[in-house]
């Protein structure tokens, strides 16, 4: 996944979920954050940002705030993704490259099944899979974490992915780290316990799961490797 016309800025504030301010070479602009998770971690004032500029002029935040470099005491900074809307398209360029699935393999996106509607649904004669797909931007230590706040909707999903295992179907989580260095992954439980608890209980009932971290530079981001899951890691 690449963008297009990112440049680089200084963050300064952020003044809601969506809203930020953050100063570029030629002055300060108001920007769209395409995270709605906390993310205090990162957006600390100072923290260089990477931006999108946006295709549409008349647009009221001309930018999109889409990485940041966290510092580490100590160690270089890292560069971190940060749009939640990435994630999605990118597992879904992946997959069938993956080896996970056959080559006659159909992907389709945004699956309805029971309540939940799943992000990628993969189709290979009786072999049908629902994919979940979630972002994971909180690092700790070199472990990254999910979730950075508390997520019902997550825990919703992933009690229906062990539904769907039930009725005959094959689910995954898979989680899609946007920073490439971390040494493993754990359900953040010290934030929300009952994530936690879901993501074991779905695992115990079949639920497959996928860890990737990504390959980041402030204009692109790409799956790569494999990451150590410890689903008895608590923080």
């Amino acid at each position: 996944m690449r963008y297009k016309n990112v440049v680089p800025g200084r963050f300064l504030v952020r003044r809601n979920r969506f809203i930020a301010e953050a100063e570029l070479a030629n002055g300060i602009e108001t920007v769209h954050v395409k995270n709605t998770g906390r993310c205090r971690e990162l957006l600390m004032p100072g923290a260089r940002v990477y931006l999108e500029k946006a295709e549409n002029p008349a647009r009221k935040t001309p930018f999109d705030l889409i990485a940041v470099e966290k510092k580490r005491p100590g160690k270089e900074a890292l560069l971190i993704n940060m749009d939640s809307q990435v994630p999605n398209a990118a597992a879904f360029e992946w997959l069938p490259a993956s080896g996970l699935f056959s080559p006659r393999t159909v992907f389709r996106r945004e699956v309805t099944f029971g309540s939940s509607r799943f992000d990628i649904f993969a189709e290979d004669g009786e072999r049908r899979a629902f994919i979940e797909v979630k972002g994971v931007t909180l690092e700790d230590g070199g472990i990254a974490l999910f979730p950075d706040a508390p997520t019902e909707r997550g825990v919703k999903h992933l009690n229906e992915l062990a539904d769907c295992v039930r009725k005959g179907f094959e689910a995954y989580i898979f989680f899609v780290i946007q920073m490439k260095g971390v040494r493993r992954f754990g359900p953040n439980d010290a934030l929300h316990p009952e994530f936690g608890n879901a993501l074991r209980r779905a695992v115990r009932a079949g639920v497959k799961l996928l860890v990737r971290d990504c390959r980041v530079t402030p204009d692109s981001i790409e799956i790569d490797g494999p990451v150590e899951a410890d689903l008895k890691f608590k923080t």
